[in-house]
């Protein structure tokens, strides 16, 4: 029988928090799973700990720094060799259509919506983000973290234009409204 590790990301497009990649081989059938975009966050927990009981995984975090330091493509091929070296399968699915470079991968778009294994890493992925800037939210309240999950909503914007950075946002990111236009 062959073995497939899928994997995803979440986290590639917030202005603020890790970048935050899943690899997941499936044991069991696991009912329900989904683009984890497509599902309730209370569907996605409840999904999360299904798999963590039910398949082998690797989950790799890249921080707000390491993405300005070495850009979010590097970040992405170092996390995909990563769960690659960890998990042992025949064949290795990434969402989307961009392969980074790595070899003995394949791709496919919206994936995470089509192979249980991608759907699997997907909300592995996006539980892990979610959880992680919601204890950012404690830390630094004034950016309402909870409220847009570190994406570039004006509510974000508004509170970056008011109280500047903090650590864990991504300066490399540009943000036209933050923009001087002088």
């Amino acid at each position: 029988m062959q073995i497939l590790c899928g994997i995803d990301e979440a986290g590639r497009g917030p202005l603020a928090g890790d970048l935050v990649m899943s690899g997941c081989i499936l044991h069991n059938t696991i009912d329900g799973l989904h683009d984890s975009k497509k599902l309730t966050a209370k569907k996605r927990e409840a999904l999360y700990t299904l798999i963590i009981k039910n398949a082998s995984y690797h989950i790799v975090k890249f921080s707000a720094q390491e993405i300005d330091n070495n850009g979010i493509s590097a970040c992405l091929k170092k996390g995909l060799l990563e769960i690659m070296k960890n998990l042992e399968a025949d064949e290795y699915l990434f969402d989307g259509n961009q392969s980074y470079g790595v070899q003995n991968l394949t791709t496919m778009i919206k994936a995470d919506g089509k192979v249980p294994e991608v759907s699997a890493a997907s909300i592995l992925a996006k539980v892990t983000h979610d959880r992680d800037i919601l204890e950012q939210a404690k830390k630094y309240p004034q950016y309402q973290f909870e409220k847009h999950k570190g994406y570039g909503t004006k509510l974000h914007v508004a509170m970056i234009k008011k109280y500047g950075y903090c650590d864990i946002h991504r300066r490399s990111y540009k943000i036209k409204a933050l923009e001087s236009t002088g």
